[in-house]
């Protein structure tokens, strides 16, 4: 679970997204960002143990940082208003596939995961496997446990069809997208539960064959 002062620390930097403020409150900060991380290393104990592929990960490897980079951003707020890590392979900066939290109060935090905005080659990879092996792919998306939990798979799409595939193909509503994405909304409420961490867990097994269907074809 997560403590309330985390939450409430994200709601007033939401107010006071500034760097007089921040340095006035850096003591809350650290204290949320020492919260958070705890969270996040239990669900790295757990995720090694559903996942295998991330065996070895460290907190390093998964949390993002608060500061945002602001240099091509019409926002200039120099703070991120969620925590968020990120769970695959060779840790966030990898290209493949993985499990994500984001934690942001007023409704916005989530679980979920997928495949976010790939590079051509990848996508191209990613686009040859669903084609190939769209019943397989389909399996997945259709379970009815994941739907319950996830609804469909999500992300910008091409307008147009895209380079060497037909119109009429079975699978075009998901190869014309640019990313693959589910999420799982959870509460504030939940957030501060003791049962967050198992709740999460079970998220990420929901779509874990998703992730694995995803990373195989980037193999």
């Amino acid at each position: 679970m997560l403590q309330p002062s985390t939450l409430k620390f994200l709601k007033s930097l939401k107010l006071n997204n500034n760097k007089v403020w921040f340095d006035e409150h850096r003591d809350n900060y650290l204290a949320a960002k020492t919260d958070f991380e705890s969270m996040v290393q239990q669900l790295i104990d757990g995720m090694a143990k559903q996942d295998t592929t991330l065996a070895g990960l460290q907190l390093k490897d998964c949390v993002f940082r608060i500061y945002k980079d602001v240099r091509f951003s019409k926002d200039k707020t120099p703070y991120k208003i969620n925590l968020a890590a990120s769970f695959q392979a060779g840790g966030k900066k990898s290209l493949l596939a993985g499990y994500y939290f984001h934690l942001e109060p007023g409704g916005n935090s989530f679980a979920g995961g997928g495949l976010w905005m790939p590079a051509a080659p990848e996508l191209k990879k990613v686009r040859q496997e669903i084609d190939y092996n769209f019943e397989e792919f389909e399996s997945i998306i259709s379970n009815k446990s994941f739907i319950k939990h996830f609804g469909k798979v999500e992300g910008d799409a091409l307008k147009t069809v895209p380079q060497g595939y037909q119109p009429d193909n079975p699978a075009i509503a998901y190869l014309k997208l640019k990313s693959l994405i589910v999420t799982h909304p959870i509460s504030d409420e939940t957030c501060v539960q003791p049962s967050l961490v198992r709740e999460i867990l079970k998220t990420f097994a929901l779509m874990q064959p998703l992730i694995q269907f995803i990373n195989r074809a980037m193999d």
